[in-house]
């Protein structure tokens, strides 16, 4: 039988006309986190960054956003006289960015040579400050010096009476306050009588025991100022009670009811305490100190006391403050023109940080109100000293 031949084909093509297609195009939003395809080398590749030291960059569109004040603080990354891109505060329009400094005149010059040259020239050379003023404004920058923190408590004591522990209180607080701006006060924690009231015009009666029994009104340092005296450089001075008929004015828990409150208003609180060194005053008092002052008399027996007062310190827990107090050697007391003050001095200066010699002045051996710009310049300038010595020893918590 014969096979029947096909007259199909084998194979069909079929053709179709599709639309044109566009080009692919690419979200924003994917060209912004798109990689760069470029060749890789393997030797040079870095080390992989910390998770710590990698920072995530966000593209930005647009213009640059402003801080959120809208101003900026700084022209630490530009040129002087170069305009900043984003606008200024008024912050930024300092003294020292404007001023120039090399066209700000001097100050008339101190001393009689240095004025005298400055007024032959028509004030063409100007000599500056004297040696004097220099030292003078070099001890008001070291008793200015600022601290931070509470109120600084400085007990001045000694075991002898008689060696003019009340004069160097009241000097070295109107030292302090003459050239500091703060609030000083010194409290007479005499606990029989004291007398430091005496070295300031008295304003009013109030006393210590006052302060105690109305603590409870006080609440501002206008209520506080109602029981103090002060005197021409602003030195607030609260007197001990001069009641005869108390067997003792002054103890523990008074001193720390006035420490409290005095700490609240002022700066400084210098104690002129008592001679009775085991006294419940100076427990308390020295449980306070920042630093103290020993005073000490020209004499052989005063200087003695004020040795064993140091050591009576360092027997009983206060050595880190024997090691930063301050000697004042008051040379007003009898029997110093027959001693050699140098060796006092020597011995002193092997135990404490640093020591003064007060001068004699017949304003202080008065033993009345001390008019402190009265006094000879040398008695000032030995108190403006033990004033820079205090201050520079005090525990500042920054430092």
């Amino acid at each position: 039988m014969a096979e029947k031949v096909s007259d199909e084909p084998k194979t069909v093509t079929v053709s179709v006309e599709l639309p044109p297609q566009k080009p692919h195009e690419t979200p924003d939003d994917e060209v912004a986190v798109a990689i760069p395809e470029r060749p890789i080398d393997p030797v040079k590749l870095p080390s992989a960054p910390s998770i710590r030291s990698m920072t995530l960059v966000t593209p930005q569109t647009g213009p640059v956003p402003r801080p959120e004040n809208g101003y900026t603080a700084s022209r630490r990354e530009r040129l002087r006289g170069e305009p900043s891109e984003l606008p200024e505060s008024a912050a930024m329009l300092t003294a020292d960015r404007i001023l120039d400094v090399r066209r700000r005149p001097k100050s008339r010059p101190t001393g009689a040579w240095n004025r005298f040259v400055y007024g032959a020239t028509f004030t063409a050379v100007n000599l500056g400050d004297s040696k004097l003023e220099r030292h003078r404004k070099e001890l008001d920058h070291r008793i200015r010096r600022e601290l931070s923190g509470g109120a600084r408590f400085i007990p001045v004591l000694t075991r002898k009476g008689g060696v003019g522990k009340t004069t160097i209180t009241a000097l070295l607080g109107m030292a302090l306050s003459d050239v500091r701006d703060d609030r000083i006060v010194a409290v007479d924690a005499n606990p029989d009588r004291g007398t430091l009231s005496e070295r300031v015009p008295r304003h009013t009666t109030a006393t210590v025991r006052d302060v105690v029994h109305r603590a409870t009104t006080i609440g501002s340092y206008t209520d506080f100022a109602q029981f103090v005296s002060h005197d021409e450089t602003r030195l607030d001075v609260l007197a001990s009670d001069t009641d005869p008929n108390l067997s003792e004015a002054f103890d523990e828990n008074d001193y720390n009811v006035v420490a409290d409150l005095a700490s609240r208003y002022y700066s400084f609180v210098l104690t002129d305490c008592g001679t009775g060194i085991v006294h419940s005053v100076m427990r308390a008092t020295l449980r306070r100190a920042d630093a103290i002052v020993i005073v000490s008399g020209g004499s052989v027996d005063e200087a003695k006391l004020a040795s064993e007062t140091l050591t009576w310190l360092d027997a009983n827990g206060y050595g880190a403050l024997v090691q930063n107090a301050v000697v004042a050697i008051n040379t007003a007391t009898q029997g110093t023109n027959m001693v050699m003050l140098d060796e006092i001095e020597a011995h002193f200066r092997s135990r404490v940080r640093a020591l003064v010699r007060i001068p004699y002045d017949p304003l202080l051996a008065a033993g009345s109100v001390v008019p402190y710009h009265q006094l000879k310049p040398l008695t000032r300038e030995a108190a403006r000293t033990l004033a820079a010595l205090v201050v520079e020893g005090l525990p500042d918590p920054q430092e």
